[in-house]
C-alpha cells in the first residue's frame, strides 16, 4: 500500500527588515511575532508624549533636539499615540494585519478610532 497525500499551503515569502517572513492567507490563523520596529515606535511615541505632558520638555523641537532626531519625524511617530487602543494591542500582540508596517503607520490616518479600523 503506497498511499501518497499532498498538502498545498498557500503562503508567500516576503523580505521584511532584512529577513524573510512567511505571509499566510488572510483566513489563516498563524501566530505572528510582534513587529519589533512597530513596537519600538509605539514605545517611543508614548514615552515622548509622557515627557512632554510632564513638562520635562516644553516643545517637540526641544525634545527632538535632545533625542537627536528631526522634529517632523518625532511628530509623525507621536501620532501613533492617537491609534485606537485595540489597534495598539493588536500591534503589541503581533496580530495586526500584514499590511500594517511602520512606514504605513507613519502615514496620515484619521483621528477617529472607528475610521482607523476601516483603513
Amino acid at each position: 500500500m503506497n498511499d501518497i497525500m499532498s498538502v498545498h499551503i498557500p503562503i508567500t515569502l516576503r523580505k521584511h527588515g532584512g529577513r524573510k517572513e512567511i505571509i499566510f492567507p488572510d483566513d489563516a490563523t498563524a501566530r505572528r511575532k510582534p513587529d519589533n520596529t512597530l513596537v519600538k515606535a509605539l514605545a517611543r511615541a508614548f514615552r515622548w508624549k509622557r515627557m512632554l505632558e510632564s513638562g520635562e520638555f516644553a516643545t517637540i523641537a526641544e525634545l527632538a533636539e535632545r533625542e537627536g532626531i528631526a522634529p517632523s519625524y518625532m511628530t509623525r511617530v507621536m501620532r501613533l499615540t492617537l491609534l485606537a487602543p485595540d489597534i495598539v494591542e493588536a500591534i503589541l500582540d503581533g496580530k495586526q494585519g500584514q499590511e500594517v508596517t511602520l512606514a504605513r503607520a507613519l502615514e496620515p490616518f484619521p483621528v477617529e478610532w472607528e475610521k482607523q479600523r476601516i483603513i
